[in-house]
C-alpha cells in the first residue's frame, strides 16, 4: 500500500515510517524542509497549511493518509502564543489535509489522524473508553476541535481515525527522553500525590495501532493506550525499577503549578484509559506490561534506527 505519513520525522512518525516500510508498504512522508535521511523521491515539501502542488498531486496516488503533526505540548509554558502555536500546528494541517481529499477525484479509503488522551480532560478513577465524553480545559477543547477537523472527512466517504495517543514510551525521546536522565541522577519521583491515572502505550504498539487500523474495520476515537494502566506513582516505581534507581522524591503539585502554570493541569490530571475499540478489533498489544515495556526501550539491544 502507498500511504502518506505528515509528522513522519517526529518521535512516533520515525519509528512509525520504519515499521510500514518494514512491513512493505511505501511511505511518502510529507515534510517542511528536505530531510538528508530519506530518498528524495519519498518526500515531498510541504508548509503544513497550504492545499497546492506538488505534494496534492503526489498525494492522490495513495490509498491511506497518516497525520501526526503537532507541536509538543510539554515543551514550554503555556502562554497566549504558545497555545496559539499548539492550536494551529494540529488544526491547520488537518484542515488542509482533509481539503485536498475533497480536491480529489480519487480519494484515500482511510485517514488516521492523531488525537491525545487530553480529550477526556481528568476523569479520575473512572474507566474511560472512546464512550466516554470529552473533559474541560484547554487539551479537552483543543482534542475536540482537532478530531473535528479530521471528521470532516468521513462526510468525503472517507474512513476517519481519531487515534487518542496516551504518552507514547521509546527511547530517545518521548516522555522517558524527560524522565529516564532525572531518575539515572537519584532525584526521580512521583508528580503531585502520584495517585492520578497515567495512560500510557509502548511505541511499538502507537506504531502496531497505527497499521491496525489501516486496515482494521475501526473508525471516529479510538484511545491508543496500553491495557495495563497504571497511577503516576506505580509509574515512576517501574522506572526507578528498569534504571535502579530510587523513585522517592515527589514533586509537590504546588511547586509544579508555580514552575509550570497551566502546563501543570495535564501532568497532575489523569485517565485510566481503556482501549475497547482496539482489543474488540482484535489488535494484540506487544507490549501491554509497564515493567517489560520499560525494559525494553530502556535496556534491550535493539538497534536504535532513529
Amino acid at each position: 500500500m502507498k500511504i502518506l505519513l505528515a509528522g513522519g520525522t517526529g518521535f512516533v512518525g520515525r519509528y512509525l515510517r520504519w515499521r510500514l516500510a518494514e512491513a512493505g508498504h511505501e511511505v511518502l512522508v510529507l515534510t517542511r524542509r528536505q530531510n538528508p535521511d530519506l530518498p528524495r523521491d519519498s518526500q515531498v515539501l510541504w508548509d503544513g497549511k497550504t492545499v497546492a502542488e506538488p505534494w496534492l498531486a503526489a498525494a492522490g496516488n495513495c490509498a491511506a493518509w497518516i497525520n501526526l503533526c503537532g507541536e509538543p505540548v510539554a515543551d514550554a509554558r503555556w502562554t497566549k502564543a504558545r497555545k496559539a502555536l499548539l492550536t494551529e500546528s494540529r488544526l491547520d494541517p488537518t484542515r488542509a489535509m482533509v481539503c485536498a481529499i475533497a480536491k480529489l477525484s480519487s480519494r484515500p479509503k482511510v485517514l488516521i489522524n492523531a488525537s491525545a488522551m487530553g480529550y477526556y480532560g481528568d476523569a479520575g478513577d473512572k474507566a474511560v473508553d472512546e464512550n466516554f465524553s470529552s473533559g474541560k480545559g484547554f487539551l479537552a477543547e483543543l482534542c475536540v476541535a482537532w478530531e473535528g477537523e479530521a471528521l470532516k472527512a468521513s462526510a468525503l466517504g472517507v474512513r476517519t481515525v481519531c487515534l487518542r495517543l496516551a504518552a507514547v514510551l521509546g527511547r530517545g525521546g518521548g516522555l522517558l527522553g524527560r524522565l529516564a536522565p532525572v531518575f539515572r541522577l537519584f532525584l526521580g519521583g512521583p508528580l503531585g500525590s502520584g495517585r492520578q491515572w497515567l495512560p500510557w502505550i509502548s511505541r511499538e504498539d502507537a506504531a502496531g495501532l497505527v497499521a491496525h487500523a489501516l486496515q482494521a474495520d475501526i473508525s471516529g476515537g479510538v484511545n491508543a493506550a496500553s491495557p495495563m494502566p497504571v497511577t503516576n506513582r506505580d509509574f515512576c516505581a517501574a522506572l526507578g525499577r528498569a534504571l535502579d534507581r530510587p523513585s522517592r522524591l515527589r514533586v509537590p503539585a504546588l511547586a509544579l503549578r508555580l514552575g509550570l502554570g497551566e502546563l501543570s493541569s495535564m501532568l497532575l490530571a489523569g485517565q485510566k484509559a481503556v482501549p475497547k475499540k482496539a482489543l474488540e478489533s482484535g489488535y494484540v498489544f506487544k507490549q501491554p506490561d509497564i515493567d517489560a515495556a520499560l525494559r525494553a526501550e530502556l535496556l534491550g539491544s535493539r538497534e536504535d534506527f532513529c
